[in-house]
């Protein structure tokens, strides 16, 4: 095994323009107690490596290597590591702690642990050719679908099937979904399967015809009122002028879930308009295990369409700044 690896890191963070990413040679990282050291295949792009990378989500420490939808290999254990033979085809996603004895995780909301920690935040991520991470907070993967599919799934595929758990939509019901990159592209697969009728709004002309290609059955505009109203809504795109715009378009009792790590500030909200007849707006906020388990086996089952744009590792900053200009089309996904 290389002693070294090339790797990308947040030098300073900033707009995309002043280029916060640097790529470098590091250290292969040292799989600590309890780790698994990964040979990564893949990481997909996430929009929060780009609240990472331009300072919205403040680094937790100096020169990060971002990046939490990693596919890869077990290479080497730590101290007391071992569950996952060394070749086990495995997968990296954003919760990468959490303490297992605090009231939270007690209750099974460990993604509410005000200890957990977080891959490419708290630690060094996938943008790189090795990574290391608990061995009790990987997923296995299956052997027989493309690393570049199987990425997204790690957090765009969890984080959006949490959030449409939060939403609550009803048995057959009507789901508004603003905003349509790669968590939103897979939610809307999941949601149509279980019979529910989804309507996409999205400035991107593009997105919309990807949102009508896998069986939305309307696309229009962010700011648009959608056909009829909605039971629930989630809202992918961190833009907070959208959080009026939503909740005018469900019917009453419909529920809101608000998706991103990141969000623009929210205008101020009517009661009567927004609010009254008992709509409910909802943060959604990681996820825990078992939300990865389920949609992992839920999307083993029944295969969603994955649409990738693909980069190799020494193009990670054009990636990152091509999700930051709404250049790409479903999940950006580094290949190393």
């Amino acid at each position: 095994m290389a002693e070294t690896m090339s790797a990308w890191v947040v030098e300073r963070p900033g707009p995309m323009e002043s280029r916060p990413l640097r790529r470098v040679r590091l250290p292969v990282p040292e799989p600590g107690p309890g780790e698994v050291l990964v040979r990564v295949e893949a990481c997909a792009v996430c929009r929060t490596d780009l609240h990472l990378a331009e300072g919205d989500l403040p680094p937790r420490r100096p020169g990060t290597v971002p990046g939490h939808e990693v596919v890869g290999r077990v290479a080497g254990h730590g101290a007391g590591a071992g569950r996952l033979a060394t070749g086990t085809r495995v997968g990296v996603a954003w919760l990468r702690h959490t303490c297992g004895a605090c009231r939270y995780c007690l209750r099974g909301l460990e993604n509410l642990c005000p200890n957990s920690r977080y891959t490419g935040w708290d630690a060094d991520g996938g943008y790189a050719e090795y990574t290391t991470a608990p061995e009790n907070f990987v997923y296995t993967l299956p052997e027989d679908v493309p690393a570049e599919r199987l990425a997204p799934l790690l957090c765009a595929g969890i984080i959006g099937y949490r959030a449409l758990t939060r939403a609550d939509l009803p048995p057959g019901g009507r789901l508004g979904v603003y905003g349509f990159g790669a968590s939103a592209h897979l939610t809307a697969q999941v949601a149509i399967a279980q019979g529910a009728t989804v309507h996409v709004l999205t400035r991107s002309a593009r997105a919309r015809e990807l949102a009508l290609e896998l069986g939305a059955a309307s696309a229009g505009g962010a700011y648009d009122a959608p056909p009829e109203p909605l039971d629930s809504a989630i809202l992918f795109a961190p833009v907070g002028d959208l959080v009026p715009v939503a909740l005018r378009a469900l019917d009453r009792g419909g529920t809101l879930a608000i998706a991103g790590i990141h969000l623009t500030d929210v205008p101020s909200l009517t009661y009567e308009e927004h609010l009254f007849y008992e709509r409910a707006v909802r943060s959604v906020t990681a996820n825990t295990r078992e939300d990865g388990r389920a949609f992992l086996e839920l999307a083993t089952r029944r295969p969603l369409s994955v649409t990738t744009v693909p980069y190799p590792l020494d193009r990670a900053g054009e990636a990152l700044a091509d999700l930051a200009a709404d250049r790409v089309n479903g999940a950006a996904v580094l290949r190393v």
